[in-house]
């Protein structure tokens, strides 16, 4: 199948991978160039603008930072939606609130086409290896329609509703886990004076009926940063969690309900990236409060 795909980030980038692996024409393109190069060496065709993307493709995947760069990639200038676009389906899978895919499928109809969202719950190693949770929204056809693409990315897909459902069920998973990495950190404070070997001491989370899976997967990422060693490549970065985290508390707000532990986590997080933590994994907020911690004792 000829793929399209905008917004080639850490995440995109693997994804298109995984596509050009299982063998279909994948045209890509990015704000950033540079960061195409990668894929055109593994076999993509790079297209100059949004539309040239939308115009040479079947089906047209986005996953891309904020509104705002949905804004600009789909009706900005040259934007998907002023390529041949007629009867050809748009897969939206970035993380934003649900009522962005709502309007944005209003646009994309307009045009004749047809949109369902799928932001994908997993990081860079699950999308290398086809083992990211699909959360779609939309018309039962339609998911049906990309279900062969995504269950290449994917090692679950569910249809939760209409457009916008898999943007609230995304938020919704990421919550508990963005988090969890600060009450990690809080939880070691209490422990660290005990100068237990970082493996043992999240073998034992990992253990108990707290310990989430991600402590599976990243467990190692985390140990090696409780021993000195910054994970990388950085698979979440700080910054990024901080996004999500407003875009929550967006949402919570547009439904009058509040989110306390999420408010206050912001606060944490948007210290940790003031202190320069940013750009750094999702793993080292644990660590640095851990460390904060001890430091002030």
């Amino acid at each position: 199948m000829k793929i399209g795909f905008a917004g080639t980030g850490r995440m995109g980038a693997a994804m298109a991978e995984r596509l050009l692996a299982h063998g279909h024409e994948v045209v890509v393109w990015n704000r950033t160039a540079a960061k195409t190069r990668p894929l055109a060496e593994a076999g993509a065709q790079i297209a100059a603008t949004p539309a040239e993307v939308s115009t040479r493709s079947e089906l047209i995947m986005t996953i891309l930072t904020d509104a705002d760069a949905i804004q600009a990639t789909y009706s900005g200038a040259r934007g998907l939606l002023e390529g041949a676009v007629t009867g050809k389906l748009f897969v939206e899978m970035s993380t934003v609130r649900p009522e962005v895919e709502r309007q944005l499928a209003q646009a994309v109809n307009a045009k004749g086409a047809f949109m369902i969202d799928c932001p994908v719950g997993g990081t860079v190693g699950p999308a290398r290896d086809g083992k990211l949770l699909g959360l779609a929204g939309g018309d039962a056809l339609h998911v049906a329609r990309a279900r062969p693409v995504l269950d290449q990315l994917c090692r679950r897909v569910d249809h939760c509703g209409p457009i916008g459902a898999g943007a609230s069920m995304k938020l919704a998973i990421n919550l508990p886990l963005s988090v969890y990495w600060q009450a990690l950190g809080e939880a070691l404070v209490l422990c660290q004076s005990l100068g237990l070997d970082p493996a043992k001491l999240i073998e034992i989370f990992s253990e108990t009926s707290g310990g989430p899976n991600v402590l599976k997967t990243r467990g190692p990422a985390l140990i090696g940063a409780l021993s000195g060693v910054a994970p990388h490549p950085v698979t979440f970065d700080i910054d990024s969690i901080r996004k999500d985290l407003r875009t929550m508390l967006e949402e919570g707000q547009a439904l009058g309900r509040e989110l306390p532990l999420s408010a206050r986590s912001l606060e944490c997080y948007d210290k940790a990236s003031g202190n320069g933590l940013g750009p750094a994994d999702a793993v080292m907020m644990t660590v640095a409060f851990a460390q904060r911690s001890a430091k002030r004792t």
